[in-house]
């Protein structure tokens, strides 16, 4: 895995009645398994808006089978967040 790997954010993780808005759901190409999303595990994502504002998070667990990711960011990502891209640093 390189480190200048992209992602994009799917949705936030919902609950039955509430979604959780520091917790994220990641998906990045090439990772198309349970096994190969949970080695990613541990790693620190950055979220960046198009000016100078930056959140920062971490690959918390899988989600699914499909690959996804769950990440969970010191700050809730805002909507317009939803369908861009991430990249993980560390």
């Amino acid at each position: 895995m390189s480190s200048d790997l992209f992602g994009v954010v799917v949705n936030y993780r919902l609950g039955p009645r509430e979604q959780y808005p520091r917790e994220c759901i990641l998906q990045f190409p090439g990772i198309n398994s349970r096994s190969e999303a949970s080695q990613l595990i541990g790693r620190k994502v950055s979220w960046t808006d198009g000016k100078n504002n930056t959140i920062i998070g971490v690959i918390v667990a899988p989600h699914g089978n499909n690959g996804l990711v769950r990440a969970r960011f010191r700050r809730g990502l805002p909507g317009q967040a939803l369908g861009t891209e991430v990249k993980i640093i560390g």
